[in-house]
This record gives structure tokens, C-alpha cells and sequence, in this order.
């Protein structure tokens, strides 16, 4: 109220508190070593063994209602009436549970949340709360509503207490324990908050409103959620960036959902609207049982749905045409295009053209179809795919003849990696999903390059020829951009390499037809394309890939990306060097790694002089005795280096 208050400070405050007698609030935990089912049994019929009157039990949904039905029907007197409570029941059963007992029997009335606020129960002085309920949970990045079970608030709490102390004093048993109730959210999320906003979102365009923020509401619609609305909407044809279409105008005077108002606004004759009224009707009140297949549910003639249809015909002016199952899957697909979907694999898998997964039971008939539009779907808690609540077989090739703006035809060429081959395709597609492939004649050379660039950016740079050199310079480029910042030296990590391929290996591709030659090229030749000539030359000067030692040697440096660089060369070599060599203008200090004659390294270091100086002496020593045919003098930083042995120096 507080809220509202002030959002709308100038609107008058009419305060009706009601009669309510008072309810004794019970809190219980359930079970742990029972089923959900049956210890919400236990504990309602122990409170009816306790207490006269009849009950309301609180229960997250249908399937939940159902089997507590069945497991209280064999724990209560035969005086107990259980009375379901739920939409989908028939209206003379829903009665049954609203309407007080017959005299001399009591009821147990088990509902979903719609009874909290919604109807009036006569007779009910207990109620048992189970503390949970489901809720719509709209995903935006999927684009389906995902059923949730979880804890109500406390707010429903109170809420569902209050029913017990309408006509006199009541208890509430509240199944949770006090503590976990009084650690409950205070309010539910509102609706608006994890809901499709697609109707919304159109409703606010047929009125002007470009920006919902531009209104004041007690709670923002979710960014994401509009975003979500706004792909749909542009997706359907409704949207042209931020105004609707004429087409959209035309769904937005029908009242609909978007999905349901595209399909009536696309049909162009009285025996289309027909066909579209009555799938709308379906769609809005879907058939219950077993069976997923639309087509099945088509033909009935259900009284609510033929009275839904009409209504719906008669919106659109219509003089009274006839459904025909022919004309379904064409309207079907100008609704959910996105969930046309392939059959992959035997197991009732299948993929949507959003590119989702969904699924049918193994077992069910409709998995012998290859192509399907799956125009109900729900996302399940269990499984990534969605399931498929209803869906029709379609002939694809008669559906795209009939509707040939669903399919996108692209030209491309493509690395075949069994084969070593590139190959140049068309495809055609419906949204993600691959309608057909055939080959194309010879593709260009900037068709084959580009396939090549596609074919590294998926596999990687490890399939081009990375010889010891190219990945030496590239981590001389890497290190320069370390030691030397001021220098704009580019970036060679290999997410950046694969950004940039067109920039530095492209230009070396000249005459490069076939995969072959493509592993054959000189990846360092093509590195050096990310810089100009003066930068090329700084690296040289700066960060050279040899170093030359006293005796005129040139030495491969080894270049890391974390450590510091290595030149691995004979002590002999280093004779007369005073000091440690140094490269990047003198900022980064030479890791030496002098050798042995035998090549193995004697010592490593980054401080020559001190080497010299100090433990040399020790080295001297013992290397005298090994290799006495070689130079091991008492003062290294003077004596001249050399290549060869005593004999020939």
C-alpha cells in the first residue's frame, strides 16, 4: 500500500479491513524419512483425527493434489469428502469443492495457490499450508516459461492462514518450521518481474510508448525480459526498430498473444481465419492426456473452443469459412517459426530452429516424424531440452513451398578435416537447423581463403605450421609489449592472433588453394605483417633473435612468455664478458646458461661479474680435472674466449 501510495500520492486511501476471526498458527516439520506426498498425508490427517471442520490444503500443483488425493483417501473416515481444486477440472467439480459439505460430512478441499485469494470456500476452519507453491518463471535467453516449485513468502503464508478465520476460529498448519518461515521473503516476486513481456511490450508500441521507462511503475519491467520481447516481436514482423509494422498494428487490435495475433493477422481468406481462430483456441486452452499430437486434437469440437474461435473470427470480420487441417502447419509457423524442429536421433530428441533441444517420450507416436512445429513447449528443471507439450508433423518440402521466406540459403566454402579438403557448399536453412546441402562449382580464391580463416578461427592456431622460429618471434612481440610499453606493439595471444587473421596471415595466402599448402606457410613471414618496417627493425635491434658472444658466435635467444630470456652457450664462449649481456635497451638481463663442453649447463645466471668473482672457483676446480684439454683460467672476465681445446688455441 505504501508502494502505491506513492506512485500515486494524490489518489484517495480507502482502507476496508474485513471481519476475520482469530487462526491459531501451527508450524511442523515434514517428514524427511516419507515421500512429499505422504507426509503431507500424515500430517492432514492427523489434524482431521484432532479437529472438527473441514479443510484446505495447500499444494504447489495438479500432479501434487493428485497423489496427496490418493494417499489421504486411504488415511480418513469414510465422513471426509476430498474435493480437488484446479482449472482444468470440469466446471461441476470445481463447484463440488467450492459449495459447503453435504450435512454430516466434512471436506478436505486440496488447491493450488489460485485458492489463497481468488475463491470463497464455504466451511473451512482448518487449513494446511504446504508451503510451497509453483510459479512461471519466464527464461529470457530461451524464450520459454520454466515451472518452478518453491517456498511461498511470507505474505502468502499469512494469506493462506486467513482462510482458516473466515466464518470462526481457525488453525493453520503451516508444514515448514517456524524458523525457515520467518527466514521467508516477505512478498512474492511480482508477476512482472519473471514473465514474457512480448504482449506487454506490443500493447505499449500500439499506444506510443516507445521506452517503458518512460512510465512510472511499482516495478521496472526487467531489461532483459524486453529485450527478449522486442527479438520476438522484430522476429514475428511486428517490429521495425522501434515501431510496429502495419502487420503489427494488425496483431495489436487483435487482443492476443503476439505468436497467436501473427497467426490470425496472416490469414488472407475466411477459411485461414477459421483454421487460425480455432488453433488459437486450442493453444490457449491446450487438451489434457496423453496425447502431443495436435493434428489429434484438431477435429474435436470442443464447446469452449468453438465458442473461443468464433469470437475470434468474428474480430477479424470474418464470414464464416471452415477449418482445415491443410492450412495448419503454414499458420502454425508464421506464429513459432523458431520452433519448427528436426527429429535427431531414435530417442525423441529434437533440435528447434532457435537452435534449443526438445523432447518427446521415447514412446510416443509422434517420434516417427522427422520435421514437427512444437508450438507448446515447457522448460523442465531436469533437463536442458524443453518438453514438447504439443506438436504436428509437417512435410517440409510442402511447407516451405508454401511459405518460402522461412528458409535462408547461404554459399560457403568449408574445411572438410576427414578429407583435407575444402569443399563449396549451399546450405539452406530454417533458423539453425539445415534443410539441405548441395555442392557448389569451383569456388574463388577469396571464397577458399575465407573458409580457410573460418576453418582456423574454429579449429585453432595449432593447425597452422608454428616451426620454432614463428613461435620464437611471436614471443619476442609478446615480450616487447612488456618490456618496451611505449612502442604500439600488437597483440599475440591467440584470441587476438584469431581476430586479426585477415590483417597478418591473409596477405602471405597469396596462392595458397588447398589445405596442404595452407600447413606449408610460413607462419613467421606472416607475423611479421602486424608490424611496419620501423617497428621490425626496433624488434630486431631490441629484442634480437641472436645474441653474438665474445668469440663472434651467434647464439639463438630463448624467448618465455613469463620468464625472463635464455642464451645457452659454452663458458669458454664467455670469456672476457664482464658483465651479464642485456637486451630491450639494457632493461631486461640475459638468463645464461653456460655450458660444459659436453653441452650440459654448468651454471645459470643472470649476474656474469658475480659468477666470475665467486663460484667459478669451484667450477674451475672440478671442470680442470674432467676436461683438461680445455681453457679454465683464474681470471675469466680477462682472458680471451675461445671456441677450440688447448691444442689448438
Amino acid at each position: 500500500n505504501e508502494r502505491l501510495q506513492r506512485l500515486l500520492p494524490e489518489a484517495p486511501t480507502i482502507v476496508s479491513e474485513g471481519r476475520t476471526f482469530p487462526v491459531e498458527r501451527r508450524y511442523q516439520s515434514l517428514s524427511t524419512q516419507l515421500r512429499f506426498d505422504e507426509a503431507v498425508a500424515v500430517a492432514t490427517a492427523e489434524l482431521l483425527r484432532q479437529e472438527p471442520g473441514s479443510l484446505l490444503l495447500f499444494l504447489p500443483g495438479v500432479i501434487e493434489i493428485q497423489r496427496v488425493q490418493e494417499q489421504l483417501s486411504r488415511r480418513v473416515s469414510d465422513d471426509v469428502v476430498l474435493c480437488p481444486l484446479y482449472g482444468a477440472l470440469p466446471l461441476a467439480e470445481q463447484r463440488k469443492a467450492i459449495l459447503p459439505a453435504p450435512p454430516g460430512q466434512r471436506k478436505v478441499v486440496l488447491a493450488t495457490n489460485i485458492a489463497e485469494t481468488s475463491l470463497t470456500i464455504e466451511g473451512i476452519r482448518l487449513v494446511v499450508d504446504s508451503a510451497q507453491e509453483r510459479v512461471a518463471n519466464f527464461d529470457p535467453r530461451t524464450g520459454l516459461t520454466r515451472l518452478l516449485t518453491q517456498r511461498v513468502s511470507q505474505a502468502s503464508m499469512t494469506q493462506r492462514a486467513g482462510r482458516a478465520g473466515r466464518l470462526e476460529p481457525g488453525i493453520c498448519l503451516h508444514l515448514t518450521p517456524f524458523e525457515q518461515a520467518e527466514r521467508a521473503a516477505a512478498q512474492g516476486t511480482p508477476e512482472i518481474m519473471q514473465s514474457d513481456l512480448s504482449g506487454l511490450l506490443m500493447e505499449l508500441l500500439q499506444w506510443g510508448c516507445r521506452e517503458p521507462s518512460q512510465l512510472n511503475w511499482l516495478d521496472l519491467p526487467p531489461a532483459t525480459n524486453l529485450a527478449a520481447a522486442r527479438r520476438l516481436l522484430t522476429q514475428l514482423g511486428a517490429l521495425a526498430g522501434e515501431q510496429l509494422t502495419a502487420f503489427g498494428q494488425k496483431m495489436a487490435t487483435s487482443g492476443n498473444d503476439p505468436r497467436l495475433a501473427a497467426m490470425l493477422a496472416s490469414a488472407t481468406d475466411d477459411d485461414d481465419i477459421a483454421t487460425a481462430a480455432k488453433l488459437a483456441a486450442i493453444l490457449e486452452q491446450p487438451p489434457r492426456g496423453t496425447s502431443s499430437d495436435l493434428a489429434q486434437a484438431f477435429p474435436r469440437n470442443q464447446p469452449e473452443w468453438q465458442q473461443r474461435a468464433r469470437q475470434l473470427s468474428a474480430r477479424l470480420n470474418s464470414r464464416g469459412g471452415a477449418p482445415e487441417s491443410d492450412r495448419v502447419p503454414v499458420l502454425l509457423a508464421k506464429a513459432f517459426p523458431d520452433r519448427i524442429a528436426r527429429r535427431r536421433g531414435l530417442d525423441g530428441r529434437y533440435q528447434l530452429a532457435n537452435g534449443m533441444g526438445a523432447m518427446l517420450q521415447s514412446d510416443d507416436a509422434m517420434t516417427r516424424h522427422e520435421w514437427l512445429i512444437a508450438p507448446l513447449l515447457l522448460q523442465g528443471s531436469q533437463s536442458p531440452d524443453a518438453r514438447i507439450l504439443q506438436a504436428i508433423a509437417v512435410d517440409i518440402d510442402t511447407l516451405i513451398a508454401a511459405s518460402p521466406g522461412l528458409v535462408e540459403q547461404s554459399d560457403t566454402v568449408e574445411w572438410d578435416e576427414a578429407q583435407g579438403t575444402l569443399k563449396a557448399l549451399r546450405r539452406s536453412q530454417i533458423g539453425r537447423l539445415t534443410v539441405s546441402v548441395k555442392p557448389l562449382a569451383k569456388p574463388s580464391e577469396e571464397e577458399l581463403h575465407q573458409a580457410m580463416l573460418n576453418g582456423i578461427r574454429d579449429k585453432g592456431l595449432s593447425v597452422l605450421n608454428w616451426t620454432p622460429e614463428a613461435e620464437q618471434y611471436r614471443l619476442r612481440l609478446h615480450c616487447a609489449a612488456q618490456w618496451l610499453p611505449e612502442y604500439a606493439w600488437p597483440a599475440v595471444d591467440e584470441a587476438s592472433l584469431l581476430a586479426n587473421l585477415e590483417n597478418w596471415l591473409l596477405p602471405q595466402m597469396s596462392g595458397v588453394h588447398s589445405l596442404r599448402a595452407l600447413k606449408a606457410l610460413d607462419v613467421k613471414a606472416a607475423l611479421q605483417n602486424l608490424t611496419d618496417w620501423s617497428l621490425r627493425q626496433r624488434l630486431d635491434t631490441e629484442l634480437p633473435g641472436h645474441y653474438t658472444v665474445p668469440t663472434g658466435s651467434r647464439i639463438a635467444i630463448r624467448y618465455h612468455e613469463d620468464n625472463p630470456p635464455a642464451l645457452a652457450v659454452r663458458m669458454q664462449e664467455m670469456f672476457g664478458e664482464a658483465t651479464t649481456p642485456a637486451i630491450a635497451q639494457g632493461r631486461v638481463p640475459l638468463v645464461l646458461e653456460l655450458l660444459s663442453p659436453a653441452q650440459r649447463p654448468l651454471q645459470i645466471t643472470r649476474d656474469l661479474g658475480a659468477f666470475w668473482a665467486g663460484s667459478y672457483r669451484e667450477v674451475q676446480k672440478e671442470m680442470k680435472g674432467r676436461y683438461p684439454k680445455h681453457v679454465w683460467p683464474d681470471d675469466p672476465a680477462n682472458t680471451a674466449p675461445t671456441r677450440r681445446t688447448k691444442k689448438y688455441s
